[in-house]
């Protein structure tokens, strides 16, 4: 769930401490509607619906946005907000490891961001200019400076396709550990610092932009394949356009991860 408060280019932040911390209210509240809505489906029987690119929406997810989109409505009503209700596998599957994303963009830059995961009721909240918290305790990321002594996570291999799939491969095959199936809350171990890499192909802007203050507040880097900051333009004609990410908690192996990658 993003919410964007101006369609304007990005950076040059003009925005008070006091300003933060309200959005940072709003936001706590919105990431507990949803944590209520979450919990009561979780692990009980409902409607699963497959969407026309076929992945799953459950009852849950929508009515999960739809409380959320009204807290916004209610408290910045000339907000655009841009949303997904994605049903993901691991929540069907009775997993408790997905999690609720909340960005808020300002100018194009994502300034705020949230991972919640209702059921552990763990929330890792990014503000721009601030650490990183779990629950209100300060987080960072570990140094590791040796892809050799890396654990990556990525959510399945089989989600890679085209020459995406060897360029994972090379990775892979230079770290200590590879490990699956966290989808986000992959980024929050990163961001706690329990692992040291996580990339993934295919990532929507509803997937990466509550990230990117999370983890950049613990003092990581995510970035896509090539490099480059993770920036999506934000407009009514904007498309949920595809990136890859890789998000690393020391820069060292980030830039060896980059070079094994070779993503041009």
């Amino acid at each position: 769930m993003t919410s964007n408060s101006s369609q304007s280019n990005p950076l040059q932040l003009d925005l008070t401490e006091a300003d933060l911390d309200g959005f940072s209210d709003v936001a706590n509240k919105l990431a507990d509607a949803s944590g209520e809505v979450i919990r009561k489906y979780f692990r009980q029987k409902f409607e699963i619906i497959d969407k026309e690119d076929l992945s799953p929406v459950t009852v849950a997810d929508k009515a999960a946005e739809e409380a959320m989109i009204s807290i916004i409505l209610e408290n910045f009503p000339s907000h655009a907000i841009f949303g997904e209700e994605n049903g993901l596998e691991i929540f069907i599957t009775g997993k408790p490891l997905f999690g609720t994303l909340i960005a808020l963009l300002y100018k194009g830059k994502p300034i705020l961001g949230i991972i919640d995961q209702p059921v552990l009721r763990e929330r890792w909240i990014g503000l721009n200019g601030r650490r990183t918290t779990l629950n209100g305790e300060e987080m960072s990321t570990r140094a590791c400076a040796k892809l050799s002594q890396a654990y990556l996570y990525t959510t399945s291999p089989h989600l890679f396709s085209g020459d995406a799939v060897e360029a994972f491969a090379r990775v892979r095959s230079k770290v200590k550990v590879p490990l699956y199936g966290c989808d986000c809350y992959a980024y929050a171990l990163l961001a706690s610092g329990y692992v040291d890499l996580v990339i993934e192909s295919g990532l929507k802007p509803y997937d990466f932009l509550a990230l990117i203050p999370v983890i950049e507040g613990a003092g990581g880097i995510i970035t896509d394949w090539k490099g480059n900051h993770l920036f999506w333009e934000a407009s009514p004609d904007s498309r949920a356009t595809s990136f890859n990410v890789v998000a690393a908690g020391d820069e060292q192996i980030h830039q060896q991860a980059l070079h094994a990658l070779q993503w041009h």
